[in-house]
């Protein structure tokens, strides 16, 4: 059997199960020409599909492929059944035999677009559907229990990444301390965490971020050879770096360290970091408390215990992004971010998935600090998978 075809048996018999618990009648997935990278990462990647392709995978029975005739070459390595179609009026027909009367079908939909990371179907597409009868529901919740939960292969590649990450974010810190004196930028730097992934089977399509000083205050700042600075005595540096291990099955690690250069760090400098520390800290205990109280989580609500600590320091203001994301295949997965800021996310926080926790002070024209650590959710609880930084890199010279 293919290898795609046993993990989509997978998805499919996950997806089941929690359309069953839920009370969903099915579970609709769409696209046309790449827009909804969520029915690709169920399937498989599939290259040169030109017309619009559905996988309807109903709570209590086989799924269907209904896709054009002009396509259908293109998924016969599948083994699903299917159903073709020649034009849009037969497609309808085809969509209309398969779908349940006032039944509950989940599609990419998020009420009011405020998870935009599931938000992949157009509203004419949506107006379709339910004008064939059904109520559309999100289908965000069901993404993360089918396709976003870690196999054991995935959480071991994912450790074995943030072993990786810890090494060569320490090893760029010494890197800096060795060359300070010979005009070394942060392009440079980025150059050299770049060559140890290639020499670590480290997979990224972007990054790292090498910031110093007020670089440091926009928080996805990258260093190109036209804005890169040299470092000198007494700068903060930040360096976030992710990626994951280059054979498959694989999933991101993601971290954020920052350094000093220098003996003494200053005091706002480092009574900032106590503030994201404390953030950080506050976040993850949280989630412990919870598994042991048997309380389930939503994303936001991480997202406050963390924004509040930081507000009652006084640099609630420069707060200035989500708390976390999830990981998965891209460093920024389909499941739920701890998030009650950019979004308000409602997504359980359950067992089988890994995030960030990363709060961040972001003080324009003069510094930033993050610290960024991520966790694995096992069936005993909420785990902490990298290093924990607990004071300011020190950089002598």
């Amino acid at each position: 059997m293919p290898q795609n075809e046993i993990l989509i048996s997978d998805v499919l018999a996950q997806a089941q199960e929690y359309m069953q618990e839920n009370k969903i009648d099915g579970w609709l997935l769409y696209d046309y020409r790449g827009m909804n990278p969520i029915f690709w990462d169920t399937i498989g990647y599939i290259p040169n599909v030109t017309r619009p392709c559905w996988l309807w995978i109903p709570v209590n029975s086989d799924p269907k492929l209904i896709v054009s005739f002009v396509d259908q070459n293109r998924f016969e390595h599948l083994g699903l059944k299917t159903d073709l179609w020649v034009s849009r009026e037969q497609m309808i027909d085809i969509l209309k035999s398969h779908m349940p009367v006032q039944g509950k079908v989940a599609m990419e939909y998020s009420p009011m677009g405020v998870l935009p990371r599931v938000t992949k179907v157009d509203g004419g597409t949506l107006e379709l559907v339910r004008s064939l009868g059904v109520e559309v529901v999100t289908s965000a919740d069901l993404i993360q229990y089918a396709t976003q939960r870690w196999s054991d292969k995935e959480l071991k590649s994912h450790l074995e990444a943030s072993k990786i990450l810890t090494t060569t974010v320490k090893e760029a810190f010494t890197h800096i301390g060795e060359n300070i004196g010979s005009n070394l930028t942060e392009f440079e730097v980025a150059e050299f965490i770049r060559e140890k992934f290639l020499e670590r089977n480290l997979k990224t399509p972007d990054g790292p971020v090498v910031a110093i000083n007020d670089h440091a205050a926009d928080p996805h700042f990258e260093p190109t050879e036209s804005n890169r600075v040299a470092f000198k005595t007494g700068d903060w540096i930040l360096i976030d770096l992710w990626g994951r291990i280059g054979n498959e099955p694989s999933v991101c690690a993601d971290i954020t360290w920052t350094a000093f250069i220098g003996d003494t760090v200053p005091a706002k400098h480092l009574e900032v970091f106590d503030a994201v520390v404390g953030g950080r800290n506050a976040a993850v205990c949280l989630l412990e408390k919870a598994h042991r109280d048997g309380r389930q989580l939503q994303g936001w609500e991480v997202d406050a215990e963390a924004r509040n600590y930081i507000r009652n320091t006084g640099y609630g203001k420069y707060f200035s992004h989500r708390l976390g994301h999830s990981l998965g295949k891209e460093v920024h997965g389909n499941a739920v971010n701890l998030d009650g800021w950019e979004t308000n996310d409602t997504r359980i926080i359950s067992p089988g998935i890994g995030f960030t926790v990363e709060p961040g002070i972001y003080i324009p024209g003069e510094f930033g600090v993050r610290s960024e650590i991520n966790l694995f959710y096992y069936e005993t609880g909420p785990a902490v998978t990298t290093e924990r930084q607990t004071t300011p890199y020190i950089i002598q010279v």
